[in-house]
């Protein structure tokens, strides 16, 4: 049953408790109205388990979150740090109210729904072609930090529930289907999803995904730890005597190079992929010259907030002119958002994730077509990062400082000499890897790979200025190293 109730008594407790969940996206803004947009009883009883879509204004802004609100009369201690609050019996709800995702007793009926391709009210459960989801597993929550809510259920499956909601169909379903269709092995296989009708939006407005359940792939390693270890591994070596840098970091514990290549080769056959499921246009020189304007508009808005950007701004701007007369160049379906942490090594190899793309950016823009080596560069940045993340404050996640190893007296020179080393022999790796695999050779694309590297170094620089000021100098050094 779907209504739209005015339970001003859960509104004011779900009021309180949205904005210190770590997947709120409005920190720091007050929360000007917040209203029930849709609410589904999926379970009855002791426990229940109701699906509510929030409509959270802040400002001009209105966004979309989705809560799984379970209701029970006596709260088990384990579930007690997961509360809401308590309810007297306003609109039928009597007891405490929690956050259902951490109650395995009310995830597992998600796989029950999905199994069935049931439809309750609004939501609508799918499974995959052909695919029988198993419904005897109980479903835990992930313990990463991030925008999102997995459920991690068994040795089968995660189920990615989007917390913020984007109209239409996630490109993160959209992608993954399309892959699994022209047998991409370089994903996880999809099992099913949830999805919200469209409503109010016209006839062929397309329905709201709520949640991915795709293939678990226990034992996986994720891609940014797997290369900060070759990162301490290599700060904790002696200095180098009279030895070329990539020899050095070769020679050290744990070197990351080999690893780097096969992920170039598998972004090369994903790319590959992307390209039989949505085809390939060739951008025009007036599309060209729009993408450019955009990284130009982009780089003068960082600028005028950002000091430190402003000596890099003649030679930034000039690369961003070299790619608008760069002539007609193939655009596809890309990763949107690619990095470190959008993969895992598993026992098969490298496998690619999270194809949502920037979430700060429209439906529209991330589904965008794009040349190819905008991933390439992505993933540049990335190696960038991973060999100053102890440098910048790796010791606050835990990770400890960098003075711990054979690095602990050297000078900001030679700090900045080790991070540079690694960097450029894991970035070389890659691209070696990405065109033998059949990708176009960043080497043969040098300004438009510097294009894009600057473009997402520039929005790093701002996001680091807002968010983590200590870590400016990661982006800033790489901006005067591609500015030479």
């Amino acid at each position: 049953m779907t209504v739209r109730p005015p339970d001003h008594s859960l509104v004011r407790l779900l009021d309180g408790w949205l904005p210190r969940q770590r997947w709120f996206g409005g920190k720091g803004t007050p929360i000007d109205e917040l209203s029930i947009g849709t609410a589904t009883a999926l379970l009855t009883g002791d426990p229940a388990l109701h699906h509510l879509v929030l409509d959270v204004r802040q400002g001009d802004r209105v966004d979309h979150y989705q809560v799984l609100l379970g209701v029970r009369r006596t709260l088990p201690e384990r579930l007690r740090g997961h509360e809401i609050g308590r309810l007297a019996g306003e609109d039928g709800i009597a007891g405490h109210v929690y956050d259902a995702v951490h109650d395995p007793d009310l995830t597992r009926p998600l796989l029950a729904h999905m199994a069935g391709e049931t439809t309750v009210g609004p939501l609508r459960f799918r499974h995959a072609p052909g695919d029988a989801v198993r419904t005897d597993l109980d479903g835990v929550p992930g313990s990463a930090e991030q925008s999102n809510t997995s459920l991690i259920y068994g040795d089968a499956y995660i189920c990615k529930l989007f917390r913020r909601l984007s109209p239409g169909v996630n490109p993160d379903l959209e992608v993954n289907l399309a892959l699994s269709r022209v047998g991409c092995t370089h994903v996880p296989a999809v099992h099913g999803w949830i999805e919200l009708e469209a409503g109010g939006d016209g006839a062929g407005a397309e329905p709201v995904t709520l949640a991915l359940l795709s293939e678990f792939l226990r034992g996986a390693t994720d891609g940014w730890q797997l290369a900060l270890t070759s990162v301490r591994d290599w700060y904790a070596q002696p200095a180098p005597q009279d030895q070329p840098a990539a020899d050095a970091v070769a020679d050290a514990g744990g070197d990351f190079a080999a690893e780097a290549e096969r992920l170039g080769a598998a972004t090369a056959e994903v790319h590959r992929d992307l390209a039989e499921a949505f085809g390939v246009v060739q951008a025009s020189e007036a599309e060209l010259r729009a993408m450019a304007d955009g990284m130009a508009a982009q780089l003068d808005e960082v600028a005028a907030d950002v000091p430190e950007l402003r000596p890099h701004v003649p030679a930034i701007r000039a690369v961003f002119a070299e790619v608008a007369d760069a002539g007609p160049l193939p655009f596809q379906r890309v990763h949107g958002d690619y990095h470190l942490g959008q993969v895992l090594r598993a026992g098969s190899g490298w496998v690619l994730l999270d194809f949502e793309g920037e979430p700060a950016r429209t439906p529209g823009e991330r589904r965008a077509l794009a040349h190819p080596l905008r991933d390439v560069a992505g993933m540049l940045r990335s190696f960038e990062y991973a060999a100053r993340f102890l440098l910048a404050g790796g010791e606050a996640a835990g990770l400890g400082p960098v003075g711990t190893g054979a690095a602990a007296d050297e000078t900001p020179d030679a700090l900045e000499w080790r991070a540079q080393a690694w960097a450029e022999r894991n970035r070389a790796a890659f691209c070696r890897g990405y065109a033998a695999a059949g990708g176009p050779d960043p080497d043969a694309h040098r300004a438009l790979v510097r294009a894009f590297e600057f473009d997402k170094a520039v929005y790093e620089v701002r996001y680091e200025a807002r968010n983590r000021p200590s870590w400016l100098p990661v982006p800033l050094k790489s901006l005067a190293r591609l500015a030479n």
